[in-house]
């Protein structure tokens, strides 16, 4: 559900946009940065919070 969220944000977007996401849990970690860079978007950082949460930087592709 977490991509699906993220992939309406990115398909709002013009390309070359950045869009951060706030993910929790090992499930969206895992999958959300590989689905957006199989959906040709490019994942720009990954960086985790003190509080486990994990910021999700991705720019939209074309």
């Amino acid at each position: 559900m977490t991509f699906v969220r993220t992939r309406l944000a990115l398909d709002a977007m013009t390309p070359g946009q950045i869009l951060l996401v706030r993910l929790r849990g090992e499930e969206p970690v895992r999958n959300v940065p590989r689905s957006a860079e199989e959906q040709g978007h490019e994942v720009l950082g990954v960086e985790t919070e003190p509080d486990g949460t994990v910021l999700l930087r991705l720019r939209r592709g074309t």
